[in-house]
Order: structure tokens, then C-alpha cells, then sequence
């Protein structure tokens, strides 16, 4: 049976962290919206549950760390099982544990307080692009009807239909090397934090709930091409093996198996088709980073998507996603791939990590891997202006107005740029006037007193809160507030360009 084709603004392909993240930054924006989600309820599992220093200074952007609550840290992080101090100068230096069902709860009731639909039990069979728009064949229940949208975006993990059909190569190479992964209930065995053995890797960690998280790989063991997950059989045999430690009498919650697996799509954006998360790199989740990293993607697209389709972008904006986000997503493969080696090589990786172990020891190493980990180097390229801070994050500071106290993260809660005045120049107020049409917001502040004052007395904040333009003069801010947020004059609706 069909049913009438319905009509969005953008689709997004799957409801997993990264999928609802991006509805709500689209929403924030004034984009219509539609999340389409196989699953029929959210997903229970926790595959994902570290948060690094960069997502949660995110979630504080937009105003979401009082819903989410106070975390547990997550202790200190590491490099290819090495321990790594992650401490850095974010206010959520660290890294913290939230359950991947936790952070999916909390971003599908932002993005639909904010309006965007979810529909669950929906899916995606095939996709069409035309010059105008794109079509999604979907299937709920034994119904097929079909959404179109001015945007299609793959939120929709490592065997994405939306890139297979959506014309994305996807070079890289599959699995050599594998973790089995399984949460146990009714075992007690010590702890073990990325130990080697004779005979390979364990680690072992026991939740509140009294449900232990192993993981286990067999060094020389290569990877198992899978369709399903791994036997209990298979976990607690390789477990024997490296630990000498019987589990066999344990009860599985959950079975899980990932490899070194190094992808990534050649292109984010194929005309009205986008690749965001694991939909667009599929990389070891080692060190928290893959979940972290596919949220990011979304920050970035979410606003220039939205500002697209309300005609007030610049012609290039759309593609500044790829721009920006393909080169980070190649790093960060880069450093999994080396944290890969350190971690599942055998003993001829001794030396190497010998090495390793000494290079950590130095502040100027900790500092730029726990800046890498962490998210907090993701620094994309400057556009108007030259000052050092241009393209990077914006430092967190405490400021003062005349009415309140705030900080230079709040004022992004509503997902718009914002220029900061310390300075209460007159001229810059004037220069920024034109774009004050919901776009931009004017912030005149001062440093708080008692507390250290932010590295600039103006700055121009994207939505995403990275900083657009630093301490120019007043002709350097207007040119990158026409780079960023399009021309002076805007039309008051979205065009559904």
C-alpha cells in the first residue's frame, strides 16, 4: 500500500546521537525537519558513552547541561591504552560518562521541543535526486509513501544507505584486527584497564548496575568478516586465553565485536545529499572519539543547512561543511589508525610504545594529543581576518553586562551568531546593525571582575562557537559577516532553495 508524499524541508536519515543533534541545530535555524528511524523505540544500548571536553562545552552552547545533569568523570583518558592526562582549559576538561541511551534522550526531546518530527518504524528503501529536490522511498510497517525534501542528510551509520545510493566513494580498508566486546551480569572479576598479556589485550570494567564491560582481542588474531555479532562462546574462550579467567558462567547483556576498520567518504555533500557521523567515516571507536566526532559534524552543517535554506547564506557557505569537516575527519582517522597499532600490535610494538610512554611525560606532547582527544583543536580555516584565534572554539570567560552576569557560551543558546563588544565601540554596533535581523546578536559586556578576562576585546562567534573574527578593524568585521552570515538584507522567510 502508498500513501501521499509528504514534504520537509531537509530529511534526516536516522535518530542516533548524531541524526538528532543535527534536527534540533536545523530547527534552531528555522528549518522544517523529518527524522526517519528504522528502530521502532530508542535504542536501549550504550555503545557510545564518553563525552569529551569539546561536545560538552557544545551542549553547554546550547543550553542542554542542565537537562543532561552532572556526569560521573570518566577518569583519565588514554592513547592507544596509554594513560593520557586530558586535562585542558575547558571548563568540562576531562572526559564524562553518559550513556549513548542517555544523550539520545536528551537530544530527540530538544529537537522536538524545538519541532522537529521523528518518525520511528520508517525505512529508508531508496533514495532519487533531482535538481530541485530529493525523494525517499520509505517502508512503515506495510505501508510504502515516499518524503520530499530540498535536503537529504545520512545520519545513518557505517552501512549507510544513503551513501551507498547516494554516489559516495568510500575508500579506506576494512577490519585486520578485532575487539570482542560484551557486557556480563552475575560475574565478578577484577577491573583491568588496557592490560597486556602474553597473549593479548583485556580490559575490564564493572558498572553501578553490577554489569561488567569486557573487551578482549587475541594478538595475531585477525578479523572475523561478520553479519551479527560474536558468540558468548567466542568472548569467553578468547577471554580464557589472555587472562586465564572463566566467564562461562556469566549471563550476556549485550555482544559486540569492532576492527580497525579505516573509511572515509570522498565528499560529504553530493548536491542535495550530505553524509554526516558514521554515515561519512567509520573508524575504531577508540578513545571516545568516533560518537564526539560525528556530533561536531552536525554542529557545523546544522546552521549552514538551515541559513541555506532560508536564502540568507552566501553561495559557498553549503560547502564550507565539507571543507571544514572532511579534513578533521581525516586527522582524527589518522590518530585512531596510530592508537590502533599501539594497541592491538603485539609485542614488537613494545619499543614503539616504550617510546610513546616517554613522549606523554612531556607537557608540550600531553598537551597537544589531550587537545586532539578531546576535540579542542579542531581549528578550521580562518576566512576574514588574521588574528591566531580565528577559526578556533571560543575560550570559555566570564562576562558582565549592565543587567546580568553571563559568559561567552550562553549567548549561543539560541543558535545565532554573536558579536562581543568589551569595548563598547560604538562603530562596531553600527557595522553589525545590518545583520541584527536575527542572525547576529550584539553582546556589549565586560570582563567579570575577579576572573581571568577573555584573549580579545571583540569577537564575532558562528553558530557553531567558533570564532569568525578577532580584535579587527570595523571593514575586517563586515567582511566576515558577509562570509558568514550572507548580505545585509534578508528575506523574513525560508525559500526552500
Amino acid at each position: 500500500m502508498s500513501a501521499p508524499t509528504l514534504d520537509t524541508h531537509v530529511i534526516v536519515v536516522g535518530a542516533g546521537p548524531v541524526g538528532l543533534m543535527l534536527a534540533g541545530e536545523l530547527r534552531l535555524g528555522g528549518a522544517h525537519v523529518t527524522v526517519l528511524e528504522q528502530r521502532h523505540t530508542p535504542t536501549t544500548e550504550s555503545r557510545a558513552s564518553t563525552l569529551h571536553a569539546r561536545t560538552m562545552d557544545i551542549l553547554h552552547q546550547r543550553g542542554l547541561l542542565a537537562a543532561l545533569g552532572t556526569p560521573p568523570q570518566g577518569g583519565p583518558g588514554h592513547f592507544g591504552g596509554m594513560r593520557l592526562d586530558l586535562t585542558s582549559p575547558s571548563p568540562h576538561s576531562g572526559q564524562w560518562k553518559v550513556p549513548q541511551a542517555r544523550t539520545e534522550a536528551l537530544l530527540a526531546q530538544w529537537a522536538t521541543d524545538l519541532g522537529a518530527t521523528i518518525l520511528r518504524g520508517h525505512r529508508l528503501l531508496a533514495l532519487t535526486q533531482t535538481k530541485d529536490h530529493v525523494l525517499a522511498d520509505i517502508r512503515a510497517g506495510n505501508h510504502r509513501h515516499t518524503v520530499r525534501a530540498r535536503y537529504l542528510i545520512g545520519c545513518d551509520g557505517q552501512t549507510s544507505t544513503v551513501r551507498e545510493q547516494g554516489g559516495f566513494a568510500f575508500p579506506g580498508h576494512d577490519a585486520t584486527k578485532e575487539l570482542l566486546r560484551a557486557d556480563i551480569a552475575d560475574i565478578t572479576i577484577p577491573d583491568r584497564r588496557f592490560e597486556r598479556h602474553r597473549g593479548g589485550l583485556a580490559i575490564a570494567s564493572r558498572g553501578p548496575d553490577g554489569i561488567t564491560r569486557v573487551m578482549v582481542h587475541r594478538y595475531g588474531t585477525p578479523a572475523t568478516p561478520r553479519t551479527t555479532g560474536p558468540t558468548f562462546e567466542e568472548v569467553t574462550t578468547a577471554w580464557k586465553h589472555v587472562t586465564g579467567e572463566d566467564l562461562t558462567h556469566g549471563r550476556p547483556i549485550w555482544l559486540n565485536a569492532f576492527g580497525n576498520t579505516c573509511r572515509q567518504a570522498d565528499r560529504y555533500r553530493n548536491g542535495r545529499i550530505l553524509l554526516a557521523g558514521d554515515a561519512a567515516h567509520h573508524q575504531m571507536p577508540v578513545g571516545g572519539q568516533a560518537l564526539n566526532l560525528g556530533l561536531h559534524d552536525a554542529v557545523n552543517l546544522g546552521w549552514k543547512l538551515a541559513a541555506h535554506l532560508r536564502g540568507t547564506a552566501p553561495h559557498d557557505l553549503l560547502d564550507s561543511y565539507h571543507d571544514e569537516r572532511h579534513p578533521v575527519g581525516t586527522r582524527i582517522l589518522g590518530n585512531i589508525t596510530a592508537q590502533a597499532l599501539l594497541l592491538l600490535g603485539g609485542p614488537e610494538v613494545e619499543p614503539l610504545r616504550a617510546v610513546f610512554g616517554e613522549l606523554l611525560t612531556l607537557p608540550p606532547a600531553r598537551t597537544h594529543l589531550a587537545a586532539m582527544i578531546s576535540g579542542l583543536d579542531h581549528t578550521y580555516p580562518p576566512g576574514p581576518g588574521h588574528h591566531h584565534l580565528v577559526g578556533t572554539p571560543v575560550p570559555y570567560h566570564h562576562l558582565h553586562t549592565t543587567t546580568q552576569t553571563t559568559d561567552t557560551f550562553t549567548p549561543l543558546h539560541a543558535g545565532r551568531g554573536v558579536l562581543i563588544d568589551l569595548t563598547d565601540t560604538p562603530t562596531l554596533a553600527q557595522r553589525a546593525t545590518p545583520w541584527t535581523d536575527g542572525r547576529v546578536q550584539v553582546l556589549r559586556a565586560t570582563a567579570q571582575p575577579g576572573t581571568p578576562p577573555p584573549p580579545f576585546t571583540t569577537a564575532l562567534l558562528r553558530p557553531d562557537g567558533h570564532l569568525a573574527w578577532v580584535d579587527g578593524d570595523p571593514t575586517s568585521l563586515e567582511a566576515a559577516l558577509h562570509r558568514w552570515f550572507g548580505p545585509p538584507q534578508a528575506p523574513p522567510h525560508a525559500t526552500g532553495a
